[in-house]
């Protein structure tokens, strides 16, 4: 059973969106929210697999809800649904963590293909916006490509302590920044140094610095 949260400020979209979602076979809606604010609370008590969530919203916005939550709960992916479709704002609600972006105004089949695949660990756009993600990462109409990684030794949250290191930030700023407790940030430090192999914190900083991190 796929467990998900719905946001949106409009009652009827968003209860059109629980009615709809509810009555498909493996989805359960276990809550809902009508802004941003709201939905970091409703996700911290309900801890769902998928968000649906939109993005103009009073209070907080969509995509700083992103931010929140996916900072907090990295199991939990987002699915963005809303009428913005500019390349400015799909791009930065993957630099939010959003593993999905449709437009409203998609079919209720494409709503729940993308709702499954980025329950699965899937990342999924619209058809109409398919080509325009791709060339975010290559050309239009290539397949998507990641950009090299400094340092693929170490993992996501790794290089992200690493970057705020080399940014200058204490292991207290870090945390507040990731929403993740002091001990998860000095593990990661503690990892940090033993796969670089680096002395200590200055040395560590400096190669993260000559890799074009902490900017």
């Amino acid at each position: 059973m796929i467990r998900i949260v719905v946001v949106d400020d409009h009652q009827i979209v968003r209860d059109g969106l629980v009615a709809l979602l509810g009555a498909l076979d493996g989805l359960e809606v276990v809550g809902s929210a009508s802004d941003g604010q709201d939905a970091v609370h409703v996700v911290g008590q309900t801890r769902p697999d998928v968000v649906v969530m939109d993005i103009q919203m009073p209070r907080l916005d969509g995509i700083e809800a992103t931010r929140f939550v996916t900072g907090r709960h990295p199991e939990v992916r987002v699915v963005m649904l809303t009428m913005n479709e500019d390349d400015d704002t799909i791009l930065a609600a993957m630099r939010a963590g959003a593993s999905g972006y449709l437009l409203k105004g998609s079919g209720a089949e494409e709503v729940e293909r993308a709702i499954r695949a980025a329950a699965a660990g899937g990342m999924v756009f619209g058809a109409a916006l398919a080509a325009r993600v791709a060339e975010f990462f290559g050309r239009a109409g290539a397949p998507a490509r990641p950009e090299e990684v400094p340092f693929p030794e170490l993992t996501d949250r790794e290089r992200e302590v690493l970057d705020r290191l080399a940014a200058g930030r204490t292991n207290d700023a870090i945390a507040a920044e990731l929403y993740v407790s002091n001990k998860t940030v000095r593990n990661a430090v503690s990892s940090i140094y033993a796969k670089l192999h680096a002395g200590g914190r200055a040395e560590a900083i400096a190669r993260a610095r000559d890799a074009g991190m902490g900017r």
